[in-house]
């Protein structure tokens, strides 16, 4: 147990948040072992092991909580002290991964590092570099934030290269939440009104003609407008997930009872999961992880609003990035499930199997909590 000023840490936590983010972990790990129990049966390169997955993801989480637990131990100083730095190491990591025999490739996509038995996934590591870069880029530009030449044209040079690491895996999915990001953050921070709007159409005319001049992306799109003009194509996915919802119906059709894991829903226990939430779940569970996650999403808002009256901006906005970049990601994913969006290769965060993302996304929500920690200590006269 970690002490702080002669109390309990755990005392001093904002209890609501963490156990929210408990929930959905814990919540995470039982319907990954649902969602994956068939697969991993009858996977002969794991030996038809039916707990492959679950004690995986299970050495995930305890890996993210243990690395949370670091995270949250350093102050937010010396963290705004080193973003520049830890943003050049992702930038770095980006282009490692592109690399020929060191980046691994799945299904024509160039995302991992393989490490140790374990794949790493350095996009995932990226969006906590540019929450962090992006609120010291925001705090040390505060005076430029109306010109364009000094406090918008720098970041829009980041993000262009940032951008351009992503698509060449190609990762639209993790360009579109480090663009939601940056762009918050830079508008929450006082960006001028016009230079934001200008950002927000740049990005939109860029995300156009990134899917008109993309083969496989139009492709999606049109499979997402009409999945069932060819159920057995382009519409696969989208279709088996619909029926997952649709068998859910309002209660579910019980823990285990899923009969789209079967093999016929793809990435059931990654960028599905929700699917299987639904349909074993059904409407009473999918709410309950939608207003757990908007529950996080609206206290990293509070957070920030809390440190920005004691005039901590970074701590702010850091915790409002952190906010954003939930709600986003968990938007994508819900819709995507839904049917609501065009398919997308994007987890759900601390549900879904994946180290990389798990890992990350704890570390993100140490963060807001040592933002919320320092802000209570401040209120009761303490050093932080």
């Amino acid at each position: 147990m970690f002490y702080t000023a002669n109390r309990p840490l755990v005392r001093e936590l904002d209890a609501t948040l963490l156990s929210a983010t408990l929930l959905l972990l814990g919540l995470g790990l039982v319907m990954v072992y649902s969602a994956s129990i068939t697969s991993a049966q009858n996977d002969s390169k794991i030996a038809y092991t039916a707990t492959y997955y679950l004690t995986r993801h299970a050495v995930y989480i305890a890996a993210a909580l243990a690395a949370a637990l670091l995270v949250f131990q350093v102050p937010l100083r010396t963290w705004q002290q080193v973003a520049p730095y830890l943003f050049v190491i992702g930038l770095c990591s980006l282009v490692v991964v592109l690399i020929p025999h060191i980046g691994r490739e799945v299904k024509g996509a160039r995302r991992w590092i393989s490490f140790a038995g374990f794949q790493l996934q350095p996009s995932e590591f990226v969006k906590l570099a540019v929450v962090l870069y992006a609120a010291d880029y925001t705090v040390r530009k505060a005076a430029f934030m109306h010109s364009f030449r000094k406090g918008f044209l720098p970041m829009l040079g980041v993000m262009f290269i940032t951008g351009t690491l992503l698509l060449a895996e190609p990762d639209f999915g993790a360009f579109a939440v480090v663009a939601a990001i940056s762009v918050a953050i830079l508008f929450l921070g006082g960006l001028n009104l016009r230079l934001f709007s200008g950002m927000v159409l740049l990005l939109v005319t860029g995300f156009v003609l990134l899917i008109v001049f993309s083969p496989y992306r139009l492709k999606r799109i049109l499979g997402f407008l009409n999945p069932w003009e060819d159920p057995l194509g382009k519409g696969y996915q989208l279709t088996h997930a619909l029926m997952a919802f649709g068998r859910g119906e309002w209660f579910g059709a019980g823990l285990g009872g899923s009969v789209e894991k079967l093999g016929y829903l793809p990435e059931a226990h990654t960028d599905f999961l929700l699917a299987v939430i639904a349909e074993e779940l059904g409407f009473i569970g999918v709410l309950a992880v939608i207003c757990a996650f908007a529950f996080i999403a609206v206290r990293a808002f509070a957070i920030g609003s809390q440190a920005a009256m004691r005039e901590r901006y970074f701590a702010a906005l850091v915790a409002q990035g952190m906010g954003v970049w939930i709600a986003v990601q968990a938007i994508i994913n819900v819709g995507v499930n839904m049917g609501l969006l065009p398919t997308k290769g994007l987890t759900l965060p601390l549900m879904s199997y994946g180290g990389s993302a798990l890992i990350t996304t704890c570390c993100a929500l140490a963060l807001l909590l040592r933002v919320d920690f320092e802000n209570r200590q401040l209120m009761k006269g303490r050093e932080v």
